[in-house]
């Protein structure tokens, strides 16, 4: 934790009437978690400030808050947040460049410098624990309400598999305790994370009956266009399961695949073994250690990339 740049942070945010938090594409429960929760306690130190939440809506987290509409005058002299995105292409709202002022404030492994303050602590498991951590070197100057606390709790829990993954430590726990002083209930956040309509029931079987195996076990499954017809669910919905491959004893390695808007292939990749951000770097992707991301563009190199994948798992096991 770099406390005097998360105080330059604080005063750069009390510096500005007019904020604007933005967010990377496809956004998760740990990205808007952490925009949610930040713009709750801005608005509830500052409550005179313009806060707004730049955004695409997913269903599944409607509950935290709902993104605003924007036009070019509300970038013009304002103060702009980029959260738990690793690079400016990724940033879903690219007017940003119209703000007069922008900070980074990221987790993941940097692959792009850029902002007027570029802060990134990849030792946090979750983008929210550096909101949490703005928060507490504030000593006190900060306040969030139980709208901000169940935003940042959300994305902590989604964003480190409910406290599972590595990077969870006293630290996590202890920033978790201030959301419980702030207010916190957790009863909702469960109840929205928990539940799944009975057609993703029905896919999540259909996921688990055909997933596929490399030879030296990387656990795969290819999301096809008409599995998103025949079950009635969004490419989203799908993609949300890559952790249901996580659980074989002979798979040190997982990954989902599945084809974007305009035919372009892109993978979710996970790892309880080798370090895989480097093979992501390499695929115009990224992330942590054990969870990245890659922008493959075709099926062709979705498959170069399933090859790499099983040479690292065959020498991650015989180095066992």
């Amino acid at each position: 934790m770099d406390r005097i740049k998360l105080l330059q942070i604080y005063e750069k945010i009390e510096e500005y009437d007019r904020i604007i938090i933005g967010v990377h594409k496809r956004p998760d429960g740990d990205c808007l978690g952490t925009a949610y929760g930040l713009k709750d306690i801005i608005k509830t130190t500052w409550p005179k400030k313009k806060v707004s939440v730049a955004a695409e809506k997913v269903k599944y987290l409607n509950f935290l808050g709902k993104p605003n509409d924007l036009k070019d005058k509300d970038f013009e002299g304002a103060l702009f947040i980029s959260v738990d995105t690793a690079g400016s292409d990724r940033i879903y709202e690219q007017r940003y460049n119209l703000a007069n002022f922008f900070i980074k404030m990221d987790h993941h492994i940097a692959v792009e410098n850029f902002g007027d303050i570029d802060y990134v602590d990849t030792g946090r498991p979750a983008a929210t624990m550096i909101i949490m951590d703005l928060f507490n070197v504030a000593d006190g100057k900060l306040k969030m309400t139980e709208v901000g606390a169940k935003a940042l709790y959300t994305g902590t829990l989604t964003d480190t598999g409910r406290f599972k993954f590595s990077g969870v430590n006293g630290d996590t726990f202890r920033s978790v305790s201030v959301l419980f002083d702030n207010g916190l209930q957790t009863r909702e956040v469960y109840d929205n994370l928990d539940v799944r309509t009975e057609k993703m029931t029905k896919f999540k079987g259909f996921f688990l009956q055909h997933f596929k195996k490399t030879e030296n076990g990387v656990a795969y499954f290819i999301v096809k266009p008409r599995y998103l017809k025949r079950f009635g669910i969004t490419l989203g919905d799908a993609s949300s399961l890559v952790n249901e491959l996580s659980y074989f004893d002979d798979c040190p390695l997982w990954i989902l695949m599945a084809e974007y808007e305009g035919k372009i292939v892109r993978a979710r990749m996970r790892s309880k073994g080798p370090a895989i951000n480097e093979l992501a770097n390499k695929y115009d992707g990224g992330g942590h250690p054990m969870a990245c991301g890659a922008n493959l563009g075709t099926w062709k190199r979705a498959k170069e990339l399933l090859k790499e994948m099983d040479t690292l798992a065959k020498e991650y096991k015989e180095s066992l």
